[in-house]
């Protein structure tokens, strides 16, 4: 995982996911993020080359995947991750995702085309994202957003906040409610939203996780824990797809299910946190 320098969730919301699941281990590399804004100085933050360097870092130990768990290309477009994924590929020989890539690979899988947005950013920024989901085909019903600035206070929003967010967004009656920024612990919310609201809650965190184990071959296990109905994979897929349009390692792990409504179930338990939770 590369993580921003000041996000203080993505590693205990891996180790809450992970917790228990034999021979799967999560490791760090952090990545300087301090703002998120449109301007050229929170822009530089993202930079490829930095990108590459700390992917080169895990790379020196031998693991199966490479996730960037930040989700900066919601607003500066899905086609960074693309470039940035295909290059980590490229430079390492390692297959890589990202949460934006994740949740609308996830989305897609899932048939969601209206859904409801919880971020802790800015009025433009939130803009931007809306936008760009609009032109994925994707149609943004309600948002809410928190007008903050300083990456390191978005892992200070309260429990109770997040979550009366995510309630009164679920007025609207989206398919599917994102909760996009990997330094807001939805983890812990997602699975209490969705028994209260039946609408699947898509945390960035938890579909990053989810699209990393993927590609790192190890779904089938992840999922048999979760309940979910995979065919067993005996490797690491020699292609790693980096397109958000395309069915991610379809070919290896199947379907998540048959009918529209049994994938849209089978997603919001892919992304929901241990039984017990």
């Amino acid at each position: 995982m590369i993580t921003p320098s000041s996000n203080t969730v993505v590693e205990p919301a891996c180790a809450d996911i992970l917790h228990g699941l034999s021979g799967v281990s999560a490791h760090f590399t952090r990545l300087r993020v301090t703002h998120i804004s449109l301007d050229d100085s929170s822009s530089a933050q993202f930079d490829i080359a930095a990108m590459q360097d700390a992917a080169s870092l895990l790379a020196d130990a031998q693991v199966r995947s490479i996730c960037w768990n930040g989700t900066s290309a919601s607003w500066l477009g899905l086609q960074r991750d693309e470039a940035l994924c295909a290059s980590i590929r490229t430079q390492t020989g390692i297959c890589a995702t990202s949460a934006s890539l994740a949740t609308v690979e996830l989305f897609r899988r899932a048939g969601v085309t209206r859904f409801g947005l919880v971020t802790p950013y800015t009025s433009d920024v939130q803009a931007r994202i809306v936008a760009n989901y609009a032109a994925l085909g994707f149609e943004c019903l309600s948002e809410r957003h928190l007008g903050l600035t300083d990456n390191f206070a978005f892992a200070q929003v309260g429990a109770s906040t997040l979550m009366g967010m995510v309630r009164e967004i679920a007025r609207a009656k989206p398919q599917a409610i994102s909760i996009l920024c990997t330094n807001l612990f939805g983890v812990r919310a997602a699975a209490t939203l969705e028994r209260e609201l039946d609408i699947p809650v898509f945390d960035s965190t938890a579909c990053a996780i989810w699209s990393a184990l993927q590609l790192a071959a190890l779904r089938s296990q992840f999922g048999a824990r979760l309940g979910i109905a995979v065919r067993p994979v005996k490797e690491a897929p020699a292609q790693c797809p980096n397109t958000a349009g395309q069915e991610l390692q379809s070919r290896i792990f199947g379907d998540l299910a048959g009918a529209q409504g049994q994938r849209m179930k089978s997603c919001l338990d892919l992304v929901r946190r241990s039984p017990g939770s």
